[in-house]
């Protein structure tokens, strides 16, 4: 049996790739789809989700800990997009996180995360036949709203750091068959722990930690109609810096941390109550470096109208 520290690292990712599956799930306008929501057009939303992890990759090297067992994130998201003209939305959102070890002594988190905003704007579209072509664009802020402990991975909140994200997005549909590319890079702001010191490589004498930035790349495919979508999703995240964790030591927030991992994504609106929107996933870690091997399911509902009555029904396709 495994006798070492409690893995501390993972959650800062984790957090990131939550945040990207709860915004998809809440509603059908996510920072990485091809679907946008018409002109004064609001879509209000909440979601669930829950992720847990027993093995992880210490560097390459995939382990357990039993001083950790199983743990388990939990993350309540309330979310509202906005749609400011046809071509550009706003998303905001602020999530509510619990997290849990099923062995040890470490005890669980719970509270208010990070308050995220989204702008994404769709700069061209090209139609000919039944095919279609659009080109976006997507920026994505965020910051802590509470002040809690960031250097207690994996049961911290968060990595309690102010990131911005730019993204581009390809979106093509041939009839009700769609598929979207986008790729993005992510910058992260140094983090404040409680101590004066800490060792990465080497010794340093500082409670200021340099997170590294990181770049994701997000692939997806499937069936779009008017009332369901179904589609297959790959995200590929890589962090641009780091180091890799050490035999049976503790790993620290600015570990290399890089994750592959596959899912399914089904959305489906009611016939009888057109905007009411349901939605439901699951996610899995094929691939990982200093990252736990994680499953997450997620599910949510949304509801979308115009504030200036409008009795437009808001499709799907894009």
């Amino acid at each position: 049996m495994m006798k070492f520290l409690p893995v501390h690292f993972y959650k800062c990712l984790m957090i990131v790739a939550c945040f990207w599956a709860s915004v998809q799930s809440a509603s059908a306008q996510a920072e990485n789809d091809g679907i946008m929501i018409p002109k004064n057009y609001l879509c209000p939303g909440v979601m669930y989700s829950n992720s847990n992890w027993t093995n992880y990759w210490e560097g390459t090297f995939k382990r357990n800990n039993q001083n950790i067992g199983t743990l388990n994130n939990t993350m309540y998201s309330a979310m509202v997009t906005y749609g400011i003209t046809n071509n550009l939305i706003a998303t905001l959102g602020v999530p509510y996180v619990t997290t849990h070890a099923s062995a040890g002594t470490l005890k669980g988190q719970k509270g208010i995360q990070d308050l995220s905003l989204n702008l994404k704007w769709k700069g061209l579209k090209f139609k000919f036949g039944k095919s279609a072509l659009s080109l976006f664009a997507s920026a994505t802020g965020s910051i802590p709203l509470t002040n809690y402990e960031a250097d207690f991975e994996p049961l911290a909140l968060g990595s309690h750091s102010k990131n911005f994200s730019a993204r581009g997005i390809v979106d093509y549909s041939f009839n009700k068959i769609f598929v979207t590319a986008s790729g993005a890079y992510m910058t992260r702001s140094n983090i404040t722990i409680d101590r004066t010191s800490y060792y990465t490589t080497q010794l340093i004498y500082s409670n200021q930690v340099e997170l590294p930035n990181m770049s994701d790349y997000n692939f997806r495919t499937g069936y779009r109609s008017k009332y369901f979508i179904a589609e297959a999703v790959a995200d590929i995240s890589t962090s641009l810096g780091g180091f890799d964790i050490r035999k049976n030591d503790m790993p620290f927030p600015s570990n290399r941390m890089n994750m592959t991992t596959g899912g399914l994504n089904l959305r489906y609106r009611l016939k009888s109550l057109y905007n009411l929107e349901f939605t439901a996933g699951d996610d899995y870690v094929f691939k990982g470096r200093n990252v736990g091997q994680s499953n997450m399911i997620h599910g949510g509902i949304s509801y979308i109208f115009s504030l200036s009555n409008s009795k437009d029904q808001v499709s799907y396709k894009n």
